[in-house]
């Protein structure tokens, strides 16, 4: 998209697919089956069979496919075209020729696009609809999306007042940077962070538990720590709530609350799954006029 080229030069946007680009050589079956487990223990479901799932911001593609392995029929998305190709790689690799999954380029702010696609069991958006730049507009849409019983699985960044400000304005500097000074740029922010850590690990004489977090972290959604770390760093546009502010936006749109996870008031995502009452699933064109970009 060349919208999308534009802001990545003009600093304006983080490039994601990249990111997730690097990330797809340390794929491997253990990740997959990391992945398959956080989204079946987020959706309380052992099976996705007869499931048709829309991925709002597929990114790496992993999650999309832990989807497709878990029996649902898959619609993947991305505004940024790189990720559109992590996600088509993956399925090449494991759904080669697969009709059940289908990966293309699209906005959730654009009404027109979201409008046509129609709606499905699960939506899932995890850490995505904070970096479009109008995070409320995007979650208007992405409920559109949402069918009738069906659920809704995202996760927002947590809102932590001035520090979440300082953050943004570190994000908004890094993607002014000219590319080959990003990752050093990267590594004197991480740096320092990762230093106090293990400081503190040998402080407590249990320097092994600092290493252990760093090779334990895929565990927790298959993802990379590394690349998360650059992700964070990197993500622009950058929006934050907190979690009653997500909770009472759907609640007031109809939808209840089934699964919430947060940081305890720390910095990275809060995680909710809601789900859609039969009787609400219509009437959504004047949400979708509000929202559109």
């Amino acid at each position: 998209m060349a919208k999308h080229s534009d802001e990545i030069a003009q600093g304006e946007r983080f490039g994601f697919g990249n990111n997730w680009r690097n990330f797809l050589s340390l794929l491997d079956d253990s990740r997959i089956e990391r992945a398959i487990t956080s989204m079946k223990t987020g959706l309380g479901r052992e099976s996705l069979d007869g499931v048709r799932v829309l991925d709002i911001g597929c990114g790496s593609g992993l999650f999309s496919l832990a989807a497709r392995k878990l029996g649902a029929e898959v619609h993947s998305f991305d505004y940024d075209p790189q990720s559109v190709a992590c996600t088509r790689e993956l399925r090449q690799r494991y759904f080669p020729n697969d009709t059940a999954w289908q990966i293309e380029e699209g906005s959730v702010l654009d009404a027109k696009y979201i409008s046509d696609l129609g709606q499905f069991d699960i939506v899932y958006s995890w850490g995505v609809l904070h970096h479009t730049g109008n995070m409320y507009g995007a979650l208007e849409n992405a409920l559109h999306c949402v069918a009738s019983d069906g659920q809704l699985y995202i996760s927002i960044y947590n809102d932590q007042g001035g520090e979440s400000r300082r953050w943004r304005a570190i994000k908004k500097f890094y993607c002014g940077l000219p590319s080959s000074l990003q990752i050093p740029f990267a590594l004197a922010v991480i740096a320092p962070r990762e230093a106090v850590a293990f400081a503190g690990s040998l402080l407590t004489l249990r320097p092994h538990k600092y290493w252990q977090r760093w090779q334990s972290y895929g565990r927790q959604r298959g993802m990379s720590r590394w690349h998360d770390h650059v992700d964070w760093l990197g993500g622009y546009p950058f929006e934050v709530a907190q979690p009653e502010e997500i909770i009472h936006f759907f609640r007031d749109r109809g939808l209840t609350l089934e699964h919430l996870k947060t940081v305890g008031g720390g910095n990275g995502c809060n995680e909710f799954v809601f789900r859609r009452p039969a009787q609400s699933a219509t009437g959504t064109r004047r949400t979708l006029e509000f929202a559109a970009a």
